[in-house]
């Protein structure tokens, strides 16, 4: 059965962005009668929000979709430390002091998160004094070493067809954090395979970081979905709609009285294909 998801974080409302990406993702499940989930990624520390959880409801509710919802991150923290405690038994973490300054200060390359970590902490790289393990410490993933235990890293995109995963672009990606549980990395790879996701539906943004699911799907024996990446909404600018710049939200337009279903075959009907402008939306905003 084809299942997917749809996996807001509570840290700012939902926009059109996010009402496209539900869309795909319950269209994709009900077009092989399967089911769509729900899951809350609510592990950002400060930034997550309770009570958003309840408007994204309402939300969804109002674009017409329906959806079977799933325990949410807050509750999956063992699941997590689980799968890093694997990682780590086979020697593939290695823990880390350096904040983000000093990752930017001494990186030499840009992957597709921005500054390549320049291994400073890394094991083997001779260093003085060894980073020993703490409640201080991130934890990042060798991946050299990673790369070299995965083997075959193949998986398939719906509309790119065939890939090969080369994760080796991020470099040593942390997957414990010190602020949070786990990086959205590991726990979006956990999640994804608990709740037998099939097909993976995901904004083009986050092409790149299936690549580096794809590693620790084999790293920790999970199964391997199809994804679907698909495109980005943009406001009239070319930029990608988000919550930081004020995108109009979903509770706003519900609240002023927007019919939601309207909105939903709209947002079905427009050229998504093409990556629309959606500044027609944006000005009609309350």
């Amino acid at each position: 059965m084809t299942v997917t998801r749809f996996a807001p974080s509570p840290n700012g409302p939902l926009h059109l962005g996010h009402a496209y990406a539900a869309i795909v993702a319950q269209d994709r499940a009900a077009r092989d009668q399967g089911a769509f989930l729900l899951r809350i990624e609510d592990i950002d520390g400060a930034r997550s929000r309770p009570e958003l959880a309840a408007a994204f409801r309402a939300d969804l509710a109002w674009l017409g979709l329906a959806w079977r919802e799933v325990l949410p991150q807050s509750q999956r923290i063992a699941t997590y430390a689980a799968a890093a405690d694997t990682l780590r038994a086979a020697g593939l973490l290695y823990p880390c002091r350096c904040t983000r300054a000093e990752i930017a200060a001494r990186a030499t390359k840009q992957g597709p998160d921005g500054p390549v970590y320049p291994g400073t902490c890394r094991p083997g790289t001779g260093r003085k004094h060894p980073v020993e393990p703490g409640p201080d410490v991130a934890w990042r993933l060798d991946m050299e070493r990673a790369m070299a235990a995965a083997g075959d890293l193949a998986w398939l995109d719906e509309r790119r067809g065939p890939q090969q995963a080369r994760p080796g672009a991020f470099g040593d990606v942390v997957l414990w954090r010190k602020d949070a549980p786990a990086s959205y990395h590991l726990a979006a790879t956990v999640d994804d395979a608990a709740d037998g996701i099939t097909v993976v539906t995901r904004g083009a943004d986050l092409f790149a970081a299936t690549h580096v699911h794809r590693l620790l799907q084999a790293l920790l024996g999970l199964p391997v979905p199809v994804w679907h990446h698909h495109p980005v909404l943009v406001e009239a600018d070319g930029r990608k709609l988000a919550k930081r710049r004020g995108a109009p939200s979903l509770t706003d337009r519900r609240l002023s009285g927007e019919d939601g279903i309207a909105l939903t075959a709209d947002l079905r009907a427009a050229l998504f294909d093409t990556g629309i402008s959606l500044s027609e939306y944006v000005n009609q905003a309350p």
